[in-house]
């Protein structure tokens, strides 16, 4: 009792340690990717910490899987180091005794991480899909943002204001540039505002919305002519685009729920399940390497440990999207992935474990007498 609760305290300050100092680590990278993002105008700046945390959601599986598995490398090889391990194979605790403790501690981890995986990540993809799709079908009105250059809609028109009155409806030193029918337009003005102009016998039907200018210019050239029309104006309405109207993008295999995934079993949606299921057995394999991977000389530093096990985890982890990409291309099937991937992987962890336990050498698999030593030893137990 004793050596299996020291060693799952130990593992529980080790990987909440670890899983802290990563989470912030992806927090902050993901705030970075986040904010490029909206300055590109991919999503709303008042949607940004909702985005990134969504975001953060969707990666907590494989934030859990490595956490677990370096936790379990430092726990094992600081045992090693401190030579307590020395104290436990003395007393009979062998290498395989440490697999029980070790997955009764990692069991609610791996369970979050295939509730994680299986539900939660399709859902927090959806979501940030969702925000994306309503931002990406805004109005062109919506689009302009004070101080910034931004697209249309369709991408062919570019709108600019230098300033924009508290509601949003007026605006000072507007530009508009307009490429459409073999025609470009240049409209600058010192002020405009918009009108919402109304149809019907009771002006209950908003027929469009149009933004006026003031005191300004048009260029006006057509491709292929060298000709620039010029031309001023005191006022100048024109309309812009409302809200599109058109069809929800294509749901993307991440975003759809398991469950779908297995009703369709498409070469998308296979690759999609592939992944998904390979990093829950993934995990379970990760949690047996890195025990088997603890082995250290005392003498020795523990950083190689941590750094093979970094290894296996992103080998394993772009393995993982590879054969992902494979059965969607129809290269090779959802069972051979899991088999040959999951299935090698296991069975090679398993072997590892059970050589450090029973101590196995190759050595003793030769002949006695093909070795010089045992020759040598065998002489002087003859000699008088």
């Amino acid at each position: 009792m004793l050596f299996q609760s020291s060693l799952r305290k130990e593992l529980a300050r080790s990987f909440g340690a670890t899983f802290v100092v990563l989470l912030t680590i992806v927090m902050t990278m993901t705030l970075f990717r986040v904010l490029g993002l909206t300055s590109r105008g991919g999503v709303d700046p008042s949607d940004l910490m909702i985005v990134m945390w969504y975001t953060v959601l969707g990666q907590l599986s494989a934030l859990l899987s490595l956490s677990l598995s370096v936790a379990i490398v430092g726990t094992v090889s600081r045992m090693y180091r401190d030579s307590e391990m020395v104290i436990w194979f003395t007393g009979g605790k062998g290498l395989g005794g440490f697999i029980a403790p070790t997955f009764r501690f990692a069991w609610p981890v791996l369970l979050v991480i295939a509730l994680l995986t299986l539900v939660v990540s399709p859902w927090s993809t959806q979501q940030t899909q969702d925000m994306k799709d309503r931002f990406e079908k805004r109005g062109d009105l919506d689009r302009v943002s004070p101080g910034q250059f931004q697209e249309s809609a369709g991408g062919k028109k570019v709108f600019f204001i230098d300033k924009a009155s508290p509601d949003a409806l007026s605006g000072k030193n507007i530009f508009i540039s307009a490429s459409e029918g073999g025609k470009d337009a240049i409209t600058s003005a010192l002020s405009g505002h918009i009108e919402v102009l109304q149809k019907g016998e009771q002006q209950t039907e908003i027929e469009g919305k149009f933004l006026i200018l003031n005191h300004g210019q048009r260029l006006e050239s057509s491709v292929g002519d060298k000709r620039i029309k010029i031309s001023e104006f005191e006022v100048y309405g024109t309309q812009l685009g409302t809200n599109t109207s058109t069809n929800a993008s294509e749901v993307p295999a991440a975003a759809r729920t398991t469950l779908t995934l297995l009703r369709e079993p498409t070469p998308t949606n296979l690759g999609q399940l592939a992944w998904r299921v390979g990093l829950v057995l993934a995990s379970l394999n990760f949690v047996g390497l890195a025990l088997a991977a603890a082995t250290s000389n005392p003498r020795a530093g523990r950083s190689g440990n941590m750094l093979f096990a970094a290894f296996a985890f992103f080998l394993v982890f772009q393995l993982l999207n590879l054969g992902q990409t494979w059965i969607a291309t129809g290269r090779v099937s959802f069972t051979g992935v899991t088999l040959g991937l999951h299935g090698s992987t296991c069975v090679l962890v398993w072997l590892w474990i059970a050589k450090l336990h029973f101590n196995w050498s190759w050595r003793y698999l030769l002949p006695a007498s093909s070795t010089p030593m045992s020759a040598l030893a065998d002489n002087a137990v003859k000699m008088p």
